[in-house]
């Protein structure tokens, strides 16, 4: 675990501005920064950044935060991943602090293999271009594959000399230990003999997905066919084939924009398809996917099409691969290439349009392309066709989401002329057999639909719960003359009236007294966590800080603090004052904007009780339903004056 020191100098030391200007071209306007937004593709810039506050918000796509939030939406990372991003950016040391002394060993131990691992990518990669050997046989091979330096260059290739043990030696002369070498996989010590794991292959970097070293894949450059084509580093503590994608930290921003990713067997499939302009590509080294795997890419879309030449005898694997996405809730296509193509091979003659319309064309649900490709088993046998149509709606009880289940079933039953109601009922046999294929909550799918639905509708109370958190955060800590209203009841008619009392006090002294006194909890739960927190944050401190407010918050909470706070501050990004329009700023209304969110909140306070009462003399006929009626009668008056009062301020 990251210690919080670390965490504070990283917060300390980032500035939100030079972060983000390392990705996106910011230009000043005023005292904040603008640029066009890499989350959307826009025009006119709505991306802003704010070094005063340290946050930015990206008003096309609703997006913002703080700096950790940046990179946990442009570059996906999570959150140790980021914090480590801007610990090495800006040269702090990164403190752990392990449970025991066990976990302190294994975290250091991982720590010296990251290290091993980015000196052998030097070594490999300064062997490509500048040893005799590397150019001579190595580049040349690169070349042949029609690989261009620049690529080359992207994706880190390099080249491990044909030596028995010269990347070894050289190693540990330079301090690396033994053991350790041997650990990463890229020596073989065997009686005392130190041996190149990759002597006299091409090595192919495998980086994590915020850009670490996990290990290598290599290919021979001998035509021996008793030497394996391709070797992999040896699973480790940093090098776990079943969780890591080849080209996934290269292609994640394209992943993400484009909203789906291609899924293929081999190294320079996804380098070939890169330098052809499609970039959403991830290889899984040739092996079917894993759960892992898949929830990597799910980090980056929900949406996948497998690539497979129709030759590979991973054709059959892929199907259950199909199985394993769709039980993670992603949607899932596979295309095919023509006889004796691979992804590598069939673009290298082909423009970017080309192939795009290409995989477009061809791409097939996995309903279709099972279908398909059993067609020649199924015949007119139909015994085979019933094994064929279990099968498909075997894969299909493995979607957690009941809607699309329901609609894989009209595509099933259109395309194998089977009547619905028969597949839904093998549905439920085959679900019924095994509960596990069922998801949580299924039978409340309706029911969560709903609830989304309402969350998601804007309220008075929502708005005003959040105008409250933004008072809060721009003026809690300063002090405010207010006129109080005093309720006494007038004359002989027992009416209810108001008369001011003139009170000073701090903006969020008089915010908390009055939701106390009147017993107000805000209904959003992440605005009564903000509320408390700010509260509790100006009550400790004489200097409350609106930035480092936002860098000690959970990421999802800076995310709301950093759209109220922006959202704020768009209506000042231009000097309106040159065209003779000037905007009132809050601040010199404060008194009245105080006044007014307390009145309208007691309002709908009084609402809510008049509702609860009315629920209660529904329900109760008896000797207090005339006590209810005359509370209710009250609570009546009581907002009328208030709403008297509130429409005098507005």
């Amino acid at each position: 675990m990251i210690q919080k020191a670390t965490i504070d100098a990283v917060f300390e030391n980032a500035r939100v501005e030079e972060v983000i200007g390392d990705f996106i071209n910011l230009k000043k306007s005023g005292s904040n920064y603008k640029g066009l937004s890499p989350f959307t593709d826009e025009k006119t810039p709505s991306f802003m950044v704010s070094p005063v506050k340290q946050i930015w918000k990206d008003f096309s796509s609703g997006k913002g935060g703080n700096v950790i939030a940046f990179l946990m939406e442009h570059e996906h990372l999570n959150y140790p991943e980021a914090i480590r991003y801007l610990a090495k950016k800006y040269n702090i040391e990164i403190l752990e602090s392990p449970v025991n002394s066990q976990e302190k060993k294994e975290q250091s131990e991982k720590e010296s293999m990251f290290v091993i691992t980015e000196f052998a990518l030097k070594y490999f990669k300064k062997s490509l271009w500048e040893s005799d050997e590397g150019k001579r046989i190595a580049h040349s091979y690169l070349k042949e594959r029609m690989f261009d330096d620049n690529i080359i260059k992207d994706f880190d290739i390099g080249y491990c000399p044909n030596q028995k043990n010269s990347f070894s030696n050289y190693a540990i002369n330079e301090g690396y230990k033994e053991e350790l070498l041997e650990k990463t996989g890229l020596t073989i010590i065997n009686l005392k003999n130190k041996i190149d794991r990759f002597s006299g292959r091409v090595i192919f970097p495998i980086h994590s997905i915020s850009g670490r070293v996990l290990g290598f894949g290599a290919r021979t450059l001998r035509n021996d066919k008793k030497v394996a084509k391709y070797l992999n580093s040896i699973e480790s503590s940093i090098y776990l084939k079943s969780k890591i994608l080849y080209g996934l930290y290269q292609s994640k921003q394209s992943i993400a924009q484009e909203d789906l990713c291609y899924v293929v067997e081999g190294y320079t499939d996804v380098i070939q398809m890169f330098q052809s302009g499609i970039k959403n590509v991830v290889s899984s080294s040739g092996t079917s996917l894993t759960p892992n795997q898949i929830r990597l890419i799910s980090r980056l879309t929900k949406n996948i099409v497998i690539l497979f030449d129709s030759d590979s005898a991973g054709v059959k694997a892929s199907l259950r691969g199909i199985d394993i996405i769709l039980k993670e809730g992603l949607n899932v296509k596979v295309c095919s290439f023509p006889n004796g193509e691979d992804p590598d091979s069939f673009v290298k003659d082909k423009s970017t349009e080309q192939i795009k319309n290409f995989l477009a064309s061809e791409s097939k649900d996995f309903i279709q392309y099972k279908a398909s490709l059993l067609a020649e088993e199924i015949k007119d046998e139909p015994l085979n066709k019933s094994n064929t149509v279990h099968d498909i709606v075997r894969s299909i009880a493995n979607i957690p989401d009941r809607i699309k289940q329901e609609l894989y079933l009209q595509s099933c039953s259109k395309l194998m002329n089977v009547s619905e109601d028969v597949l839904f009922s093998t549905l439920a046999q085959i679900q019924n057999k095994s509960k596990k294929n069922l998801p949580k909550n299924y039978s409340n799918t309706s029911e969560q639909l709903v609830k989304t639905k309402k969350i998601n509708e804007v309220n008075s109370r929502f708005e005003l719960e959040k105008n409250i958190i933004k008072l809060l955060l721009f003026h809690g800590n300063e002090k405010v003359v207010l006129k109080e209203p005093v309720l006494f009841k007038g004359d002989k008619t027992g009416k209810i009236k108001t008369k001011d009392s003139k009170v000073t006090c701090k903006v969020y002294e008089k915010i908390y007294l009055d939701l106390q006194q009147d017993e107000i909890a805000f209904s959003t739960s992440i605005f009564k966590s903000l509320y408390e927190k700010i509260i509790y944050s100006i009550n400790n401190s004489d200097n409350f800080s609106i930035e480092k407010f936002v860098n000690n918050l959970p990421i999802e909470m800076s995310k709301e603090v950093s759209d109220i706070i922006l959202n704020e501050d768009q209506y000042y990004l231009h000097d309106w004052s040159k065209k003779n329009i000037f905007v009132a700023k809050k601040s010199e209304l404060l008194s009245q904007w105080v006044f007014e969110i307390i009145l309208r909140f007691r309002c709908e306070l009084i609402e809510e009780k008049v509702s609860d009462l009315q629920n209660k003399t529904k329900q109760n006929k008896g000797e207090h339903h005339d006590n209810l009626l005359e509370e209710i009668i009250q609570y009546h008056k009581l907002k009328t004056v208030l709403s008297e009062r509130l429409n005098k301020v507005i």
